[in-house]
């Protein structure tokens, strides 16, 4: 079978995001003052072959601990669906 996963990754809450604080500060200055707190990160989309959506899900957590995410800065979260069959 195969799946599809959707991954975001973010910097850890306790860190300092350098850019998503740049942003912060510009939104004022475009007259958006009421957005705060703009935190950025990383959405990445793969597809994945397996025999179950939670083999899919063991492999997908296994990519994002392995090479996608840095655990000691960010944390990640990711969605699988099930490709339609053609």
């Amino acid at each position: 079978m195969e799946f599809t996963a959707a991954i975001d990754i973010m910097p850890l809450d306790a860190l300092l995001d350098p850019q998503g604080k740049a942003v912060t500060s510009s939104m004022s200055n475009l007259g958006l003052s009421e957005i705060t707190n703009v935190r950025i990160g990383k959405h990445i989309t793969l597809k994945v072959t397996a025999a179950s959506k939670a083999e899919a899900e063991q492999k997908v957590d296994e990519a994002c601990k392995k090479l996608l995410a840095n655990q000691i800065m960010e944390k990640y979260s990711f969605t699988i669906e099930a490709l339609a069959e053609a």
